[in-house]
């Protein structure tokens, strides 16, 4: 019984109230978190590369 309670109280508080973001508003942030994603995954494929590359020069001072 205590669980159905606690399933519609939180249903309740999820319908009214909880502020849910306007359309615009989720559009905006998802851009927002799609750009700084890209900008993410750019700079630990610049780090990728220069350690690639580091020890590619390393190892062949050693052969």
């Amino acid at each position: 019984m205590k669980l159905l309670t606690n399933i519609q109280e939180s249903y309740e508080e999820l319908r009214y109230k909880t502020s849910w973001p306007t359309k615009k508003q989720l559009i905006k942030s998802a851009i927002i978190v799609m750009i700084a994603s890209v900008i993410i995954a750019l700079i630990i494929f610049f780090m990728d590369y220069v350690v690639e590359h580091l020890m590619k020069l390393i190892y062949s001072f050693g052969a």
